[in-house]
């Protein structure tokens, strides 16, 4: 797919999660199947460019190209210059956060909350483009910012006429949280309304579903957020249906077991010991959600604190659940804790 001046592998995004989407997960997202990985949100405020968390947050090295980070703010020139720092440290494109819908970002009018103000909304994306004119911009944002408002078609027309090089649309308003079911008729609209690259987002969670979502909106590619934690080969099995028609079988237990270590080691590196094992916990209860006795193993899990004994549990836990099963089928409701054997 060609985009924003890249040629991407596929059209199969992965979208900005903060606290989620970190050099590692990006990395190992891209390995099985992703097109482009966008980074969790960074902050425009320049006060934070010395913290740690931001630094680490600008760390793409060994990553593979293109470079997407996400900037989020509400002052144009805060904004114009965060996009120049980030392209200082790598960034080879630029993305604004105007989706999110967080009351920490939106209560500063950041994020999903610009989307009531489309003249201030218009000054951002001019002054973002204008201050990185050789590096390609894109916008995310919603549908609206309630179901009464749904201006996303607005939106849409003046991320275009200010030079946005793509954008891509959850498929809810900013009232609706993640609440209810991601609505793919407004994309629609948008997409027939525009030129440049429409990427639809939400809800998005089988092959079947991103070929559906392909198909209703007409849209250039789709990025996928929530669905892929702890399952990053979703990418492939998507790719794979797009191309074939035909379903991947479901990953081996060793395979889980393996991406998944390989994805604790380079946490434990990226964040160091104490902070990797404990960003760790997460992403071990995303992969093992599901399973066969997953509820005890992450309880206990929540009570290690070293990488040797995470590592040994995690490596116990897989062992049996390979004796019982060679592939796994994951249940979407965890209640019952139900695994099949494919």
């Amino acid at each position: 797919m060609e985009f924003a001046g890249f040629t991407l592998r596929n059209n199969l995004f992965v979208a900005p999660m903060a606290g989620v989407t970190d050099r590692p997960f990006r990395m190992l997202c891209k390995k099985l199947g992703a097109g482009l990985a966008v980074s969790e949100m960074v902050t425009s405020n320049s006060l934070l460019y010395g913290s740690a968390k931001t630094r680490r947050r600008a760390n793409h090295e060994g990553e593979a190209d293109p470079i997407s980070v996400q900037i989020a703010g509400a002052d144009p020139a805060m904004m114009a210059e965060a996009a120049k720092y980030n392209v200082d440290n790598g960034a080879q494109i630029i993305d604004i956060n105007m989706g999110c819908p967080a009351k920490k970002v939106c209560n500063v009018m950041a994020g999903s909350a610009l989307m009531q103000d489309e003249p201030l909304v218009a000054k951002i994306l001019e002054a973002v483009v204008g201050a990185v004119p050789d590096t390609p911009v894109t916008l995310k944002f919603r549908t609206g910012w309630n179901s009464e408002n749904k201006n996303a078609p607005v939106i849409a027309r003046i991320a275009e006429e200010s030079g946005i090089r793509a954008v891509a649309i959850h498929g809810r308003t900013r009232a609706d949280q993640y609440r209810g079911d991601a609505e793919y008729d407004t994309i629609a609209l948008v997409k027939s309304r525009i030129k440049i690259p429409v990427i639809a987002n939400g809800d998005i969670t089988t092959p079947q579903k991103a070929k559906h979502v392909l198909q209703v909106t007409g849209a250039d590619g789709v990025m996928i957020g929530r669905a892929a934690q702890g399952r990053p080969w979703l990418f492939r099995e998507i790719e794979h249906y797009l191309k074939t028609g035909e379903e991947l079988p479901p990953p081996r237990v060793e395979e889980i077991h393996r991406v998944m270590r390989e994805h604790l080691h380079d946490l434990y590196a990226f964040y160091g010991e104490d902070s990797g094992v404990k960003i760790a916990r997460k992403h071990i209860s995303w992969y093992t959600k599901g399973l066969v006795g997953s509820a005890h193993f992450r309880h206990a899990m929540n009570q290690l604190e070293t990488v040797a004994e995470q590592l040994a549990a995690t490596d116990e836990f897989f062992e049996q659940q390979s004796a019982a099963h060679e592939r796994i089928s994951y249940q979407n409701n965890d209640d019952n804790e139900e695994a099949l054997a494919a």
